[in-house]
C-alpha cells in the first residue's frame, strides 16, 4: 500500500483546517482500518465486539464521528466539502469496516426534539445507529410503488406491510419506515420511527450477499404494528421531500467512497505495475497494463471533479432538485467507472488478482452492488434525463 501523503491541493482551495482533517481521515483509515481487512474477510465481515468497540472509540476520538450534525448532538458539523473529504478517505477501505464509524442518516435531523436525543444523540456516541426501510419487493428504485400502509389509531398509527435489503436493519437501535398514510383519497408518503423489538416487527430473511460487509440487509414484516402520534418524523406527508434529500446525500456518498476505491486500487495496482517484471521488463511498460491504468486515472479524476460541484453546490444551498441529478450523475458516472477500474486491477494483478486476500479482487465485489442500491444505473438515467427536459441543457450540464 503506497502511504505517500498528500501533496497537493484537490479540487477547491482546502483550508488548513480541511487539509488537518483530510489527513486525520487518512490516519484513521490507514492505521486503525486498512489493518483489519484480512480479519474481516476472513471472519464474513463479522468482526470480533472488542474490536468494533475498538473502532468506535479511535473514530471518536479522532473526531470523525456524526460528520454532518451539529455539535450540540455530538456530530462535527461538517461541510459537503468536509464531508467530502473524510468519506472520500472511508471509500479506501474494503469490507464495509468504515461501517462503524458511528452515524446516523441525515432525516434524523427533521426530528422533534425528544426523538433527536432519543435515537440520534446516542447513534452518534456508538450506543447504536439507524436503519432505512423503503424498498419492498414491488418497490425498489422506483418508490411510488410503495405498499406499507399506515392507518390512524386511537393511540397514532398501525403499520403493515414488508421491506427488503433494509441495509444494517439487524443491528439498528431505530428502524426509519417509509409507509403510506391515506387521507380520503390521497396517499400520503410518511416516515416512521419503529423500535426494532415492537411487537409486530418481525425478521423474515437475513439473505447473504457477495461482499462481506459487517451488517446485514434483512427483509422486515411489519404486521399490526402500533406505533404512537410522535413516531412520525418531518411530518405526515413529508416522506418523499425527506427521502430526496436522503436519496442526493446517500448518491453522493456512493460516488465519494467509489472515488477513494479508484484512488486505492490505483495506489496498489500501479505499484505493483511499476515492480513486476515480466519478459525482462516492468509489467508497466506494456501498454496493455498501462493503458488501462491511465484510463482508470482519467475516470477517477473526472468523476471526483462532478462529486466536489456536487458538494459545492449543496454547501451554496442551491436548486435541491438540481441536486437531485446532479447526485445522480455523480452516482452514475462513478460507480460504474469504479467498477471498470477494479476489473482492470484485477487483470493487471494476473492470478494475484483473483485471490481474497488482494484488495481488488474485494472491490471487485464490493463495488458492484454501487450500480443497484440507493437507486440503480437506470434509474440515474432517468432522473438526468428528466432533469434536461425540465432544467435545460445548460444547467444540467454546467
Amino acid at each position: 500500500m503506497t502511504t505517500t501523503l498528500l501533496q497537493t491541493t484537490p479540487g477547491p482551495n482546502l483550508t488548513p483546517e480541511q487539509l488537518e482533517l483530510q489527513q486525520r481521515a487518512r490516519t484513521f483509515v490507514e492505521n486503525v482500518l486498512m489493518p483489519l481487512e484480512l480479519q474481516a474477510e476472513e471472519l464474513g465481515g463479522k468482526l470480533p465486539e472488542d474490536t468494533v468497540q475498538t473502532i468506535k472509540r479511535e473514530a471518536i476520538a479522532a473526531r470523525l464521528n456524526g460528520g454532518r450534525f451539529g455539535p450540540e448532538h455530538g456530530g462535527q458539523g461538517w461541510t459537503m466539502l468536509e464531508w467530502f473529504l473524510v468519506n472520500e478517505q472511508f471509500g479506501r477501505v474494503t469490507n464495509g469496516l468504515h461501517w462503524h464509524v458511528p452515524n446516523a442518516y441525515n432525516v434524523l435531523m427533521q426530528g422533534s426534539p425528544e426523538q433527536i436525543e432519543r435515537y440520534l444523540v446516542p447513534a452518534l456516541r456508538g450506543e447504536g445507529g439507524d436503519a432505512y426501510a423503503v424498498t419492498e419487493a414491488d418497490a425498489g428504485s422506483d418508490p411510488s410503488g410503495i405498499s406499507t400502509s399506515a392507518t390512524r389509531s386511537d393511540g397514532g398509527w398501525v403499520i403493515n406491510g414488508e421491506k427488503w435489503f433494509v441495509t444494517s436493519g439487524d443491528v439498528a437501535r431505530v428502524l426509519i419506515v417509509m409507509a403510506v398514510a391515506a387521507r380520503g383519497g390521497d396517499r400520503l408518503p410518511t416516515l416512521f420511527l419503529v423500535e426494532p423489538g415492537s411487537p409486530g416487527v418481525e425478521y423474515v430473511e437475513s439473505p447473504r450477499f457477495t461482499h462481506n460487509y459487517p451488517h446485514g440487509h434483512p427483509t422486515i414484516r411489519f404486521t399490526d404494528v402500533e406505533v404512537a402520534r410522535d413516531a412520525v418524523i418531518g411530518g405526515v406527508g413529508n416522506g418523499e421531500t425527506l427521502q430526496r434529500a436522503w436519496f442526493t446525500e446517500e448518491r453522493l456518498g456512493i460516488a465519494t467512497h467509489g472515488l477513494g476505491a479508484m484512488w486505492r486500487l490505483l495506489d496498489e495496482t500501479v505499484d505493483w505495475a511499476l515492480h513486476r517484471v515480466q519478459g525482462a521488463h516492468r509489467i508497466m511498460d506494456y501498454q496493455g497494463v498501462s493503458f488501462p491504468l491511465a484510463d482508470s486515472a482519467t475516470d477517477a479524476a473526472v468523476g471526483r471533479l462532478l462529486a466536489l460541484q456536487v458538494a459545492g453546490l449543496l454547501d451554496a444551498g442551491s436548486d435541491p432538485k438540481l441536486i437531485h441529478a446532479k447526485a445522480s450523475m455523480a452516482k452514475l458516472f462513478v460507480s460504474e467507472a469504479a467498477g471498470r477500474c477494479a476489473d482492470r486491477s484485477v487483470q493487471a494483478f494476473g492470478g494475484r488478482g483473483y485471490m481474497r486476500s488482494n484488495v481488488a479482487e474485494r472491490f471487485l465485489r464490493e463495488l458492484r452492488v454501487d450500480r443497484i442500491w440507493e437507486g440503480t444505473s437506470e434509474l440515474q438515467r432517468l432522473i438526468i434525463a428528466r432533469a434536461l427536459e425540465r432544467r435545460g441543457v445548460e444547467a444540467t450540464i454546467h
